[in-house]
């Protein structure tokens, strides 16, 4: 995470590129998983700045810009769909560059090279 932003009404703001790459929606709600304190929390998808990851409200008051989180969406499947899904992963470096990507069918990890 690079930022906790109290000063707004709610939200994470995601790098676009990550939302491109992990396919989600503005206003998407997903689930936050902060590593260092074990904790989650329910919010939704803003589009923020280049490399970033910003918890805004009242959810920055309880992380801090340097903890670790996975960012968890969820999707609806009939159960026959559910037998054989697999989730897009999106893993990132330590500047939230996207490094890897695994079951991820339409979009490649060459769209989302960085310069070195």
């Amino acid at each position: 995470m690079t930022d906790a932003n109290l000063n707004y009404e709610g939200s994470v703001s995601i790098c676009p590129d990550l939302i491109k790459a992990a396919g989600l929606l503005i206003n998407q709600q997903i689930d936050v998983l902060n590593c260092n304190l074990g904790s989650r929390l329910t919010t939704y998808v803003i589009e923020g700045g280049q490399s970033e990851i910003c918890l805004n409200g009242a959810a920055a008051g309880y992380n801090q810009s340097e903890d670790l989180v996975i960012l968890v969406a969820y999707c609806s499947l009939d159960a026959e769909s559910a037998k054989t899904h697999q989730p897009n992963l999106v893993f990132v470096d330590a500047y939230n560059r996207v490094s890897s990507l695994k079951n991820k069918e339409t979009h490649q990890k060459e769209n989302f090279e960085h310069a070195a």
